[in-house]
């Protein structure tokens, strides 16, 4: 019942921006939303993960902005496109390693700790490159993020779905993601009922950091660019999709069907305020008004549930 309403949510927006907009309901502005959605659907089922497990990651966009700039540079200096993307997957991999050591070892608030590695994170990309952009990347690169099937389909979007149909499965049939769940619900329990706390909030920030590192990689192509600005605000899409989603803030719960239709919301709201020619700074007054609403309901499914 939560998922037909929000999903009827999602309908009644595009049905209000196909009355009030011409070409809201046009092939190529429906593929133009997927794709744009796509890279912060993948963040955002990163941060369902962890969000589940009761944690949460202010890092996710340093993290892609960082993993996109190491690929690029690393292209630049001659290795090959697939060891580049390679490498950069597994760097953000080892940083979401990172987030989870400091936090299930070092036993630092999962907030303080992921706002801190953000800045680390952020200014050492701006270190790298003296807050300049690594451009001429090779056009094959190109392809990843800008690439079509049969000339409509984007290939960002294939990687979006593939993605969430595999976290799917994880989170919801596999011992792992029971485990996160468990974590999330009452750690204290889960420890005594035999999971493994500590390697569950690793495993749990180490796919974030992964997904997030795939979703900068993805915008980086786009682009063609390595941008130190780029995957600013981020984290609070993909924690406003994740909760507008189902996901409770409290942990233990969350779903990545809930998670992509929370994700397209926010992005149908984007592209037909665009459309409408909504100022840029209105717009972000009003998806921060989204994201205050879709907290609130957070809230009373919370006291509902007590």
């Amino acid at each position: 019942m939560q998922k037909m309403c929000i999903l009827a949510g999602l309908v009644i927006l595009c049905c209000l921006f196909s009355v009030i907009t011409d070409n809201f309901l046009t092939a190529k502005n429906i593929m133009n939303i997927a794709l744009q959605t796509s890279i912060c659907a993948i963040v955002s089922i990163g941060m369902t993960y962890v969000i589940g497990g009761g944690g949460i990651d202010l890092s996710v966009g340093s993290v892609a902005a960082f993993c996109g700039m190491t690929g690029a540079l690393l292209m630049k200096a001659g290795f090959p496109i697939w060891l580049s993307v390679t490498a950069a997957v597994m760097i953000g991999g080892l940083l979401g390693i990172l987030n989870g050591f400091v936090i299930a070892v070092m036993g630092i608030a999962p907030f303080i700790a992921t706002l801190g590695m953000n800045s680390v994170i952020r200014g050492t990309v701006y270190v790298m490159t003296d807050g300049v952009p690594v451009t001429g990347l090779p056009k094959g690169f190109g392809k990843i993020g800008g690439g079509r099937i049969g000339g409509w389909l984007p290939y960002a979007v294939i990687i979006m779905a593939v993605i969430a149909v595999i976290m799917a499965v994880i989170l919801k049939k596999s011992h792992f993601g029971r485990n996160i769940f468990a974590v999330g619900s009452n750690e204290q329990t889960a420890y005594l009922s035999g999971v493994k706390v500590i390697h569950t909030k690793i495993g749990m920030y180490m796919t974030c950091g992964i997904l997030s590192a795939i979703a900068g990689i993805i915008l980086t192509s786009r682009l063609v660019t390595a941008a130190p600005t780029a995957g600013d605000a981020y984290e609070t899409d993909a924690i406003a999709a994740t909760v507008i989603g189902g996901a409770s803030l409290a942990g233990g719960s969350g779903s990545i069907s809930g998670t992509m239709i929370g994700a397209f919301i926010m992005g149908v709201l984007r592209n037909g305020l665009n459309l409408v020619g909504l100022n840029y700074f209105w717009q972000q007054i009003a998806i921060g008004f989204v994201i205050i609403i879709a907290v609130y309901i957070d809230v009373v499914r919370g006291k509902m549930k007590k």
